[in-house]
């Protein structure tokens, strides 16, 4: 996937700025796909040149002027190829999984810090990932949600983001716990 097509999804509901699209990304869309604000803003005017999304300037009461870009009907197009492709697995690359497979030869308490850390970071993403799909909900359930919400290809990667932060979670969890547990056994107690 490249990111024009983050993009795209992303402008699908409504007209955003290209700062109101960097939140979405930093906000929603990061779960599934990163990018930082000057690539957002750089796909954004590659998307208007190639005719994938369309820019319009608005202005502001004492303060600059602002351009909010949607999908044409060519982005649509472009939406709909990608979607007919197959999808590439996708692969893991983290930092933290690197130093847990070196657990055997640092310095535990170091590394139980650092699960730690990333358990409560994946604990607060998930409450804000289950805060946006009650929001999301409304006052539906999530059945009914699921089957008649208006929108559900938000709500199905806001969930998707708020799983993968809650196994993040507990697998932090577990391995603190075993490495806890070895250094015990280790020391006799």
């Amino acid at each position: 996937m490249a990111l024009r097509h983050a993009v795209l999804a992303a402008l699908l509901d409504e007209e955003l700025s290209g700062y109101q699209l960097a939140k979405a990304f930093a906000a929603g869309v990061a779960n599934f796909w990163h990018a930082k604000p000057q690539q957002v803003y750089a796909e954004l005017a590659k998307l208007e040149r190639d005719g994938l999304a369309s820019g319009r300037r608005v202005a502001q009461e004492g303060r600059p002027d602002k351009r909010l870009f949607c999908v044409t009907a060519a982005g649509l197009a472009e939406l709909e190829r990608f979607a007919s492709t197959t999808a590439a697995p996708s692969f893991l690359r983290e930092d933290l999984l690197v130093q847990v497979q070196a657990a055997d030869h640092l310095d535990t308490d170091v590394l139980i810090d650092r699960l730690t850390e990333r358990y409560a970071c994946a604990e607060a993403k998930a409450a804000l990932f289950e805060a946006q799909l009650r929001a999301m909900r409304g006052e539906s359930d999530e059945a009914e949600f699921l089957l008649r919400g208006a929108r559900v290809g938000p709500y199905l990667t806001c969930r998707r983001g708020r799983d993968f932060e809650r196994a993040n979670r507990d697998w932090c969890r577990e391995v603190v716990e075993v490495l806890r547990a070895r250094r015990k056994a280790r020391s006799g107690g």
